[in-house]
């Protein structure tokens, strides 16, 4: 059983880095800096990892069918990014990203060009990457192994706290002057408290450079 969740959260976390490592180098080519992406502090998006996972657990036995696996890969990770879009909205209030502009979205939180890249992707993961990948994870002597995934645990642990109450502080920043401020000035009010703060707060400024409050939007909802 430890031995099993080893092996998943060394996965969890290899998946994780590389999808964080594929978004910076995306944004490092477009706007020639580098940008930490993702919420937590750490060097890893968990949405990849979450994704990866589950198309470990649910598609192997579609390896044999090029088609079915991409679109199924595709279905999978378009549903897990419109579900954190959701459910980061509705424990901060605030809209992360943002796709209104691009061709094919779905109520700006999905669009398509993000389900081909991620059908693709799934693809190569499930055909190619991930059976190479827990062959020499299984390799790897058990105490190494799993001493390595406990650290790991441990420390994406504790990124997730603090990352979270740096949220909640943002939420909380907004709903303070919420009666007196128009949407966009709340926004522009905890962008300034993200600014005015330590290196760790000031990265979500360029992490999600889209980001906007919607707390007036969701009382004036309330209220109707």
């Amino acid at each position: 059983m430890l031995y099993t969740f080893g092996i998943y959260f060394a996965l969890f976390m290899i998946y994780a880095v590389a999808g964080w490592m594929m978004e910076v180098t995306l944004f490092l080519c477009q706007d020639k800096k580098f940008i930490n992406r993702g919420f937590l502090i750490g060097p890893y998006c968990p949405i990849y990892g979450v994704c990866c996972l589950l198309m470990i657990a649910t598609f192997q036995q579609y390896s044999h069918s090029p088609l079915t696996l991409f679109v199924m890969a595709a279905l999978l990770c378009t549903v897990v990014e419109y579900l954190t879009s959701v459910v980061m909205e509705k424990l901060f209030d605030t809209r992360w990203w943002d796709y209104s502009q691009v061709p094919f979205n779905i109520n700006g939180r999905v669009c398509l060009h993000n389900s081909v890249i991620f059908g693709v992707l799934g693809f190569i993961l499930v055909y190619s990457v991930n059976p190479i990948l827990e062959q020499s994870l299984r390799s790897i002597p058990s105490d190494i192994l799993l001493g390595f995934s406990l650290a790991s645990f441990v420390l994406f642990l504790a990124d997730n706290i603090t990352s979270f109450n740096l949220m909640a502080r943002m939420k909380w920043t907004a709903h303070s002057i919420v009666n007196k401020e128009s949407a966009e000035e709340i926004t522009d009010k905890v962008r300034e408290f993200l600014r005015n703060k330590s290196i760790f707060t000031r990265r979500l400024l360029y992490a999600f450079p889209d980001f906007r409050s919607l707390i007036k939007e969701k009382i004036k909802i309330r209220k109707f």
